[in-house]
């Protein structure tokens, strides 16, 4: 079967199960909340970064993003659906490339909308304390929050597509980016630089002297994390039995 077909039918899967656009909803929704809180916050600290306080829903809200791609793989391994989508798709490669390209495009759209709105919003509790952003610092933020959102979804779906299990990628991811993001991450110094979440989280900052890497080499080592998240679902999926 070509991959076309393939991708109409994952999408459709994506459509029509309720909990993954219930999902991205929840993406839009806390995100744009979260920054609209962080809006009113204190504005007077030396540290203040008027781009990172504005996409700073981002933190809680990229929980969604991670339940998204999880959810979407290991609704595969329920009730026997994965035998039933390699039966038609024998080949494994190609099935699990349209699983992750149907992922892949809602997760980026949506982030970027949710990017932007929740930029808006801040930006409008911020009042004048926003007015040192320039177009491409937003430009960037906005950008590069929607391609961490899905690269994180993109990196839970290949932890699910490995564990064969949403349950347990969420119980793996949900603690590591709420405990091992603020708190080992602090301890640890630059080496947090290159945790996937706190990597790809520097492109949200306007400023981000003292780190180890750049906006975009730290979208880019989170690449590196979900290119490998997705290599051991993708041999997980071709090795083990359905």
């Amino acid at each position: 079967m070509e991959l076309t077909p393939v991708i109409r039918s994952e999408w459709l899967k994506i459509r029509t199960l309720r909990s993954l656009p219930g999902a991205l909803l929840a993406l839009f929704a806390a995100t744009t909340a979260f920054s609209a809180i962080a809006g009113v916050s204190e504005t007077s600290d030396p540290g203040f970064d008027a781009l990172f306080t504005s996409l700073s829903g981002v933190i809680p809200g990229q929980i969604a993003a991670v339940a998204f791609g999880a959810m979407a793989v290991s609704s595969e391994f329920q009730s026997g659906a994965l035998r039933l989508s390699l039966a038609a798709v024998p080949r494994r490669g190609r099935w699990f490339a349209a699983k992750a390209a149907v992922i892949a495009v809602p997760a980026l759209l949506v982030g970027l909308v949710t990017a932007l709105a929740a930029l808006l919003v801040a930006r409008a509790s911020l009042g004048s304390a926003a007015d040192g952003l320039g177009t491409g610092e937003q430009v960037r933020g906005v950008v590069g929050c929607g391609v961490y959102l899905m690269l994180m979804a993109l990196f839970a779906a290949g932890l699910a597509a490995l564990l064969r299990s949403g349950v347990a990628t969420l119980s793996l991811l949900i603690p590591f980016i709420l405990v091992v993001g603020f708190v080992i991450g602090d301890a640890t110094g630059s080496v947090a630089d290159f945790l996937p979440d706190k990597a790809g989280q520097l492109v949200l900052r306007e400023s981000y002297d003292g780190a180890s890497l750049g906006p975009w080499s730290g979208l880019a080592v989170t690449a590196l994390w979900t290119a490998a998240s997705l290599l051991a679902g993708a041999w997980s999926v071709r090795r083990r039995d359905a």
